[in-house]
């Protein structure tokens, strides 16, 4: 049974570093991806243009009013970033949405992700969030696994 009462009653949607959860949030964008489209026409072809796929672009995973019982590791995670160690900060990560027992439903895993974006929550003893207010992440791809 999931905490009713506690800071994590309103905790929908998981991130996983390297399959160990690391905390939870109530909103979640998932980053839209699309394929630039490249128009190329030879001298001898018809006027009209063929269209040809360039890169593959992808938006960012924006995760809002998180909480976490390791806030040390995501901070960690994003000075790798300020230190200009990006190579190191590149991470497999998923996004697991949660049901409304806390079971786990579909999953979407995102590669060579890292923390571009960090901001920190207002910090108010009347309000019940706790923790990560804001957390933008890039990455080089997505899939849907389940």
């Amino acid at each position: 049974m999931p905490d009713r009462h506690g800071p994590y009653r309103r905790i929908r949607f998981l991130l996983e570093i390297d399959g160990v959860a690391k905390a939870g949030f109530s909103r979640c964008a998932l980053p839209a991806a699309r394929t630039d489209v490249i128009a190329y026409r030879e001298g001898n072809d018809p006027p009209a243009p063929r269209k040809l796929a360039g890169l593959n672009r992808h938006d960012p995973l924006v995760l809002e009013s998180g909480a976490t019982d390791d806030s040390i590791a995501l901070a960690e995670w994003r000075q790798l970033v300020e230190q200009g160690k990006l190579g190191e900060a590149r991470r497999a990560i998923a996004v697991v949405l949660l049901d409304e027992e806390g079971g786990a439903g579909p999953r979407w895993e995102f590669r060579n992700a890292w923390p571009s974006r960090y901001v920190a929550p207002d910090l108010d003893a009347d309000r019940s969030e706790v923790a990560i207010e804001r957390l933008g992440i890039v990455h080089e791809g997505m899939e849907r696994t389940a």
